[in-house]
Parts: C-alpha cells; structure tokens; sequence
C-alpha cells in the first residue's frame, strides 16, 4: 500500500556476476487493457531458461524463474518503477546458501532506497562469517546494519523507504525475513484439497493489532487517509480487514502533522516514520522443506493488493512452468487493479519449485533456532513443514530479457 502519496512507478537492471540476478532498467510501459499483453508476456518469458540449481547438502533442485514490471500510471508514462528484486546463490561460494528478495520502494526516492537495500543486505549477509552459526541473529543484524547505512547514505530517506520480503536458503531450511507488506507464500500438498497456501510472512500494518499497539506505543496517530480528513470519526479506531477494506487503509501520522501516512508499520528507510514506530527489525519464520511443499512464492504488494495467497497458488498450479506462471500472475494483477483504479502498482514475483526432493525430507536437525518467530502472527496455524534451498544459474546476461515486455 505504501505511503499516502502515490507511488512512482519502477525500472529494473540486470546484474553481473555468476548466481547473481537483479532487476535493471527497463522502461517499457505495460498496458493492461491491451488483450494480447498477456501472450506478449509468455512469449518474452519462454526465450529465456528457467533458472535452477542442484542441492548437493540435500539432493534435490530447485528451479525458479522471476518478473519485475513496472506499473501503468497513464499520466505518468515516464514514471520510475520502484520495485527491485536480487537472487544470489551460492551465496558466499557455498552452493547450498541462496538468497532471493524483492524490495517494494515508495515514496520520492523510494526507487534508490529499493536499489540501495537489494545491494546492501545481500552483500552484508555473503561476508558474514558467522551466519551459518546463527542464522537469524545475522539475518537480523544484516536488516539493521543496512537500515543504519540508508541513513548515512546520500539517499533522502526522510520520507522514502522500501519494505523487502527475502528468503534465505540453508540446506533444507528457509530462514523467511519480512519487513513490511511484501509476502512470501507456500504451496502445500494437502491431500484431497489440492495445493493449499501457507503463508510464509505476515503483513506487517495498522491491521494487525500487535502491530497497531506497538506503534500506538511510540507516538504514532493511526487513521485513514478519510480520518484525517474529517469523513470518517477518528475516535473509531477499528478498520475491518485488508481484503474488505484495503481501499482506505489505516495510516500512521505524527501527533501534530498530515505525515508521513504510512500503510505498514516495518521498513528500511523512512527516517521520520521510525519516530513513531515503523522500525526495520525482521520477522523471521524458520521452515524445514518436505515432500508435501511444492514451491514457494515471494511479490510485492503489486501482486497481493486484490489477490489473496491462495490465488496467487492456484495460478501456479496451474502452469508446469514458472514462466508462465509469473506472466499469467503480472496479467491478472494488473486487470484487478484496473477494475478498482485507472492505475497499476508496480509488480515484481520470483516463483521457486522445488524438485526431487527425498523421502526423508525435512527430517533433519538443524541449528541456530533462537529468536525465530515461528509462529508470525495472523498466520491461521504453526507451519510445521520444512525449509528450502536455491538454485543456480548464471542468468546475468539474460536478465535484460525478462523486462523487453512492450506494448503493442
């Protein structure tokens, strides 16, 4: 949702080294409302190879295959895109360490924070020496640290942040990070009901009352964008949920000001919203892999502001290959939004299967559990199932041709 002024739109770049893939430059515009934008979007994906990697620690694959699209602002056409994405593997020269995440920029320098974060934290992260030792004090201590150097940075981060949503993969674990409202999402074979959703993370905004307490707590001002404006009562401090109210979220506000207005209470950036609360602390979910999980699915809100985690997995399912998969996700995204708005978000998904996985998987002991949150909250149950691992490919050089999506 990001902050109460409109978002700029994103770009993408490519990246240079071996297992290392990031988003660059690309401006093309995508228009929804051209009905063959969707084939344009398989064809662009299909001339490029799946990504995908051996395991060796475990014995099996993964293959994962991404998009990043800039959103439709039809008075805006130049607009930047926000969004970035990074996936590492073989993070630092172990082929059984990888790194996927997406980073969801806002505000007016929100495309050079989102950037500035997609560098940073991975490269923190691969020279830590004792990540391994314990995965979710570095992982924290990585958010932090890159939190710090967007501060110092020559970047404004006053009012621009970026949230990130990143997957760490450790053998047959994954660590899942989450700072704002960016998710990770997992299909599960579940029987006679098919592939269900497990959800990975946990939307970090107003709408959670932990969240609403917490930053209650440090000075914030929790109200709709029609609170501050008089509409609506502000003494009714209850907003229903994100799906059935999600048009006019609750925002967070200083005590004496029509600012910053926020939608999410964590992020990296916002200097003047980590006043009142909005911090870069991780939730992190810890999950050994079984044979019951398919793939797992990490996007921007771009993707989850209309569709709920379970659309997003039955989309998936529905193609054997993830390429597809991606494009028929980016198309359906943008249509919804275009029956609710005359705009787009930006759009960003890496979508990851794992493949080949043993019997025994995910009954392997693991260490390094302390201060994992293993049950974030909103999430209906425990996930009691595994972790992941990542792939690798040197897809680099064909990164450009991911984003080469024009409009006709």
């Amino acid at each position: 949702m990001g902050c109460a002024n409109s978002k700029c739109c994103a770009h993408y770049e490519s990246s240079s080294s071996d297992g290392d893939v990031r988003n660059t430059g690309d401006t093309s515009i995508y228009n929804p409302l051209n009905d063959e934008v969707h084939d344009n979007l398989r064809h662009v994906l299909t001339e490029s190879p799946i990504g995908c990697a051996i395991i060796p620690s475990h014995n099996y694959q993964l293959q994962y295959a991404f998009l990043t699209q800039r959103g439709y602002y039809p008075d805006s056409p130049d607009r930047e895109n926000q969004d970035a994405f990074c996936i590492r593997t073989q993070l630092q020269g172990n082929p059984n360490l990888h790194f996927f995440g997406v980073f969801d920029g806002h505000g007016q320098f929100g495309a050079h924070c989102a950037n500035f974060v997609r560098e940073r934290l991975v490269e923190i992260l691969a020279n830590d020496p004792t990540l391994l030792d314990d995965p979710v004090k570095g992982y924290t201590s990585a958010f932090l640290a890159v939190n710090k150097e967007l501060h110092d940075s020559d970047i404004d981060d006053s009012m621009s942040g970026t949230t990130a949503i990143t997957v760490l993969v450790i053998g047959d674990t994954l660590y899942v990070a989450n700072v704002g409202d960016s998710r990770a999402v997992l299909g599960v074979r579940r029987g006679n009901s098919g592939v269900v959703a497990e959800d990975l993370s946990s939307d970090q905004t107003p709408f959670r009352r932990d969240e609403y307490e917490r930053v209650k707590l440090c000075g914030a001002r929790v109200l709709s964008v029609d609170q501050v404006e008089g509409i609506k009562d502000p003494n009714i401090q209850a907003w229903g949920d994100e799906e059935s109210d999600g048009g006019d979220p609750p925002r967070l506000w200083v005590q004496n000001g029509m600012y910053p207005g926020t939608a999410f209470t964590r992020s990296v950036g916002d200097l003047t919203a980590e006043k009142i609360g909005v911090i870069a602390e991780p939730e992190i979910l810890k999950l050994h892999v079984t044979q019951d999980h398919l793939f797992f699915v990490v996007a921007s809100d771009g993707v989850f502001e209309f569709l709920n985690s379970q659309a997003v997995v039955d989309m998936v399912v529905k193609f054997m290959d993830p390429r597809d998969a991606c494009a028929a996700i980016a198309a359906e995204s943008y249509k919804i939004w275009l029956d609710h708005e005359n705009r787009t978000d930006d759009i960003t998904i890496i979508i990851v299967h794992f493949k080949d996985l043993p019997p025994n998987a995910g009954n392997a002991a693991i260490n390094g559990t302390r201060g994992v949150n293993t049950k974030p909250p909103l999430l209906a149950n425990a996930l009691k199932a595994p972790g992941n691992v990542m792939g690798f490919i040197n897809l680099s050089k064909l990164c450009g041709v991911f984003y080469k999506i024009h409009q006709r």
